[in-house]
């Protein structure tokens, strides 16, 4: 395929920059010798997801990909609406689309034609697919499904599996990863409202009975709360039937394990849409793991450490990476 067209626009939100973006910027500029890469603005991305990283941070991933593969070539723009200058532009010949976006530049066509101007040549690019067959997208990035490179965090073939702690997972797994929030033992509510004060979006997903007894004290609900009935080893003196989780759910989890029925409960709870407590027959210590690898981007984990206060871990692609790592040294269990 020739470059056989001068100048050409593509419009997209280009979240968290990924491979899908790649794919579409190459393709594209396989057709046109100049392409205007025009990014949604503030305003227009908040409508989408509030996780949606800001204008600049998205612009200059675009910039440094450009800088790297298409130098002199490429230049961005914010678009502020929905059709951006392409129904009044004179000086340009193409427009670029995916399956989704085709109906829109058929819209920009017709407004073009009532402007007196030659409709724009669409390029319609295909999407990019993970080897699950799914779409490499933001979407998919923010929900905490794929990496940036279109690669499935925690794979459906991972999650059948059984997992036992080996001696290298645990050397990992000694220096907790998270922001500690000191407190008193004895009153722990006092940590745990500082470490929830302290977020602003994602859901709220408690490990412990200490760390989830205390976010109840303080009028907080978890999305997700995960109890053995244990605290040191030692049985707790309260319980949480009187709580109001709208599902509870059980599973069988051993001390030192990860099985596939806390992973298939953990799931279901991290997707529901209530709020939902899972009652561990065994242990929940290593949940975090399976937490972090599962959930979308922004997520929130608390952990008590005891003797010192209550821990925040949020789910970032850099977590979701360590956590993957960690689990790779586990000895799989059939």
């Amino acid at each position: 395929m020739v470059q056989d067209l001068e100048r050409c626009l593509v419009g997209g939100t280009f979240d968290r920059f990924h491979k899908g973006h790649e794919h579409l910027l190459k393709e594209s500029l396989k057709r046109t010798r100049f392409l205007e890469v025009w990014i949604t603005s503030d305003a227009m991305a908040s409508k989408k997801s509030d996780l949606v990283e800001p204008f600049s941070k998205r612009r200059h991933s675009v910039l440094e990909w450009a800088d790297a593969n298409a130098k002199g070539f490429v230049k961005t723009f914010e678009l502020k609406d929905m059709f951006g200058p392409a129904p009044s532009r004179d000086d340009c010949d193409g427009i670029v689309c995916t399956p989704e976006t085709l109906s829109n530049c058929q819209e920009i066509n017709l407004m073009r034609m009532k402007n007196d101007l030659v409709p724009l040549t669409i390029i319609e690019v295909n999407h990019l697919c993970d080897i699950s067959g799914g779409i490499v997208s933001s979407s998919r990035v923010r929900s905490g499904a794929i990496s940036r490179s279109g690669e499935l965090w925690f794979p459906p073939s991972v999650q059948l599996k059984n997992f036992k702690m080996t001696k290298q997972a645990e050397a990992f797994l000694k220096h907790p990863s998270g922001v500690l929030f000191q407190g008193p033992e004895e009153y722990p509510e006092i940590a745990m409202k500082e470490a929830i004060d302290s977020v602003d979006l994602g859901q709220i997903i408690t490990v412990g009975d200490v760390c989830t007894n205390a976010a109840i004290e303080i009028g907080v609900i978890p999305d997700v709360a995960l109890v053995d009935g244990l605290t040191k080893r030692q049985k707790v003196d309260y319980s949480f039937d009187h709580v109001p989780f709208e599902e509870r759910i059980h599973c069988q989890n051993p001390a030192g394990m990860i099985t596939t029925d806390l992973i298939s409960s953990l799931k279901y709870a991290i997707h529901s849409d209530g709020s939902t407590l899972v009652d561990v027959n065994g242990e929940e210590d290593l949940a975090p793991l399976v937490i972090h690898l599962m959930a979308p981007l922004h997520s929130n984990i608390f952990y008590g450490q005891p003797g010192k206060g209550a821990v925040l871990a949020v789910t970032t692609e850099e977590m979701k990476s360590r956590c993957k790592t960690i689990l790779e040294l586990f000895e799989e269990i059939q």
